[in-house]
């Protein structure tokens, strides 16, 4: 088995965020690895694994970053492959690593998904690949369509509470 995507985060601190993706990933079966680089204090590393991601199978790469959150768009600047970024609250509420992610320049796109919204990070990548592969576009089909039976089942609980007031 090899991974199809990549998992990336600043510093292991991330892992209780990003183990939203982690469990995302593994309950649709879908082959991924998961690493901490570090865009300040390892360049040389995340410049290597940049630029061999497509050629060791990598089809997206999910990063996450704090405060500067240069992480991902570093990833994105040396890649031809779609990077989603994770902004992770550590500073300022997150809005500076949300800020960070999202602002890139012309030509350095990131795709980003809200602050610590791991799991619709991997929801995003597991839809990219499933542009191309029948089966993993079957398998977020039924994850969309229990989607709705959870919404369903929830409004039919919240018909049976009673309030003296409440109407039917």
């Amino acid at each position: 088995m090899k991974a199809i995507i990549s998992i990336i985060m600043g510093s292991t601190s991330d892992l209780p965020v990003m183990e939203a993706a982690a469990k995302f990933l593994n309950d649709m079966q879908i082959p991924f690895e998961i690493n901490a680089l570090s865009a300040h204090r390892t360049p040389e590393k995340v410049e290597e694994f940049a630029k061999n991601a497509r050629a060791r199978g990598i089809k997206v790469i999910i990063a996450a970053a704090g405060m500067a959150a240069h992480l991902p768009g570093v990833i994105a600047s040396m890649t031809t492959l779609p990077v989603i970024g994770v902004p992770i609250k550590a500073s300022l509420d997150g809005l500076d690593a949300l800020l960070a992610i999202v602002q890139m320049p012309p030509g350095i796109p990131v795709a980003t998904v809200g602050i610590n919204a791991s799991q619709n990070a991997a929801i995003l990548a597991v839809e990219m690949l499933a542009l191309s592969d029948e089966l993993i576009h079957q398998k977020m089909v039924k994850f969309k369509e229990d989607l709705k039976k959870k919404i369903v089942k929830a409004n039919e609980e919240l018909a049976g509470i009673k309030f003296d007031f409440k109407v039917d």
